[in-house]
C-alpha cells in the first residue's frame, strides 16, 4: 500500500509520499512514489503514484518516454499548454497501461488498478492539483476539497480535516503531513518511511528539489513523540463520560 497527500495552499502546493511497497508481511521493500517534471522558468509538474507498482511504473516509463521520442509519437507531458491537459494525458496514459495489462478489460478494484495526485503549474496558468481515477477520469482540488490522498487514506485524514488551513506556511503544513503520516504509519505497516517531499512556491517555475524525510529526522521524531503526548494531555482534559 501507499499513502500520499497532495494540497494546495494559498501561497502554493505541497506534496508528500511515503515509500514503502509490500507483497505479503514479510516482504517489504522501498520505491520512489514522487516524480518531477519541469523546464525551468516555464512548467513545474509532480506527480506521485498508489496502487500496483509495475502499473505505476509502467505509466511514468511512459510519460518520461514521450517527452524525448521522435515529433511524430504522442505529445508528451512538457508539451501540454495547460495542467488540466496534463490530467487528461496522466489519465490516458494510467488507462493505456491498464488495458494493456489486462486485454480483457479493468475495473477500478482489480488486480492492476492504480490512482495518481498530479499537480503544478504552467506558465500563464494557476497552481493546482487533480486526483486522477484507474480509469482515466480526475478532479481538481477546489476551496471545499483543497487537499487529495491517495492510498491508505483513513488513518491520516481526521488530522487535515481537522487541522487545514489555507493560509498555511510551509512550514506548519509540513508539519501537518507529518502528523498525518505518522499516524498511518502507526496504524498501518503497509505505510511506511522515509518520506519524499516537494514544496512549490506560486509562480516560482524553479528546478524541483525533493527532499526526503528519514526514519530518524530529529525534526520528525520530536513530532511523532510530541503528537502523542498532545493527545493524551487532551484526552485528560475532556470531561469523564459517567453512565
Amino acid at each position: 500500500m501507499t499513502y500520499c497527500v497532495g494540497m494546495r495552499l494559498n501561497r502554493g502546493l505541497v506534496f508528500m509520499s511515503d515509500t514503502r511497497t509490500n507483497a505479503g508481511v514479510d516482504n517489504f521493500a522501498s520505491a520512489r512514489k514522487m516524480f518531477n517534471f519541469s523546464v525551468p522558468d516555464e512548467r513545474n509538474i509532480t506527480i506521485m503514484t498508489a496502487g500496483n507498482l509495475a502499473t505505476t511504473q509502467a505509466m511514468i516509463s511512459l510519460l518520461r518516454e514521450r517527452t524525448e521520442v521522435a515529433d511524430d509519437r504522442d505529445p508528451g507531458i512538457l508539451s501540454q499548454p495547460t495542467m488540466f491537459q496534463v490530467a487528461r494525458l496522466v489519465g490516458s496514459t494510467l488507462r493505456e497501461v491498464i488495458s494493456y495489462s489486462n486485454p480483457n478489460g479493468q475495473e477500478s478494484a482489480d488486480t492492476f488498478s492504480a490512482s495518481v495526485i498530479v499537480g503544478g503549474q504552467i506558465k500563464g496558468g494557476k497552481p493546482t492539483v487533480f486526483l486522477v481515477y484507474p480509469e482515466g477520469n480526475f478532479i481538481e482540488v477546489s476551496e471545499d476539497t483543497p487537499f487529495f490522498q491517495i492510498g491508505e487514506t483513513k488513518y491520516g485524514k481526521p488530522i487535515l480535516v481537522r487541522a487545514f488551513e489555507p493560509d498555511l506556511a510551509f512550514e506548519d503544513a509540513l508539519k501537518l503531513l507529518l502528523v498525518s503520516f505518522d499516524s498511518t504509519v502507526k496504524s498501518n505497516l503497509s505505510v511506511g518511511s522515509p518520506f519524499d517531499v516537494h514544496v512549490y512556491e506560486n509562480d516560482s517555475f524553479d528546478q524541483a528539489v525533493i527532499s526526503r524525510i528519514e526514519t530518524d529526522d530529529p525534526v520528525y521524531q520530536a513530532i511523532s513523540s510530541g503528537w502523542g503526548e498532545a493527545l493524551k494531555e487532551a484526552l485528560d482534559r475532556l470531561p469523564s463520560y459517567k453512565i
